[in-house]
């Protein structure tokens, strides 16, 4: 499978393709996106749609993965699926997404794109932590924000996955790489621990396959 993948870095994009991956059982062949100038989540957000047309049109690429932070964003739930909240990061990327593809011409020998969108609350070093750290999870980002107090924050857990919260992208693409690797072994772990950021995107991929 020709796989695309869009996050906030070059680093969480290795990591991310581990992990999806993973989750087919199998590996993956990169189907570049256009070159980005820059990255985050505002990046990420706008380029979406221009990803998409250039990975349709002018590319044999099968799926596309995006990943990005949550921050202090609103966390989806189920009421979003009726009511989209536009303070979700996620309800805001399948709703370009959407937009986006139903605008697609038909191509002679073209298949639809597989997408999976994820949110990684609040951070993709949150992820790192499972098996590491029994107290970082979802459940207790969500907990803190109702209750307006961070039981971390992203400087800790950068500096928990990297030994520094201003790493260099060397450093990152490695320890998120051997971190990815790691977590392969038990996704269902992190499936469970980050239900609905990591849990769309995994059940998203998983349908790719039936």
């Amino acid at each position: 499978m020709k796989l695309a993948v869009l996050s906030e870095s070059p680093a969480d994009e290795q990591a991310v393709r581990i992990l999806v991956e993973g989750l087919l059982g199998k590996v993956t062949e990169p189907a570049e996106p256009p070159p980005l100038r820059t990255r985050g989540w505002p990046s990420v957000s706008a380029v979406v749609p221009v990803v998409l047309k250039h990975l349709y049109y002018h590319t044999d690429a099968e799926a596309f993965v995006t990943v990005v932070d949550s921050n202090h964003s609103a966390i989806h739930d189920d009421s979003h699926d009726q009511n989209t909240d536009p303070g979700c990061r996620l309800c805001r990327l399948r709703k370009t997404i959407d937009q986006t593809v139903r605008g697609f011409k038909p191509l002679p020998q073209r298949s639809p794109l597989r997408i999976a969108v994820g949110l990684a609350v609040p951070a993709i070093e949150a992820w790192y932590r499972c098996g590491r750290d029994p107290t970082v999870s979802e459940s207790a980002w969500i907990e803190g924000m109702r209750a307006r107090r961070d039981p971390y924050s992203k400087a800790e857990l950068k500096r928990a996955v990297y030994g520094t919260d201003r790493a260099p992208l060397v450093l990152m693409i490695q320890r998120q790489v051997e971190e990815a690797r790691r977590l392969v072994s038990d996704l269902g772990t992190l499936e469970k621990r980050f239900p609905t950021g990591f849990g769309s995107l995994a059940r998203e991929v998983r349908n790719w396959r039936s």
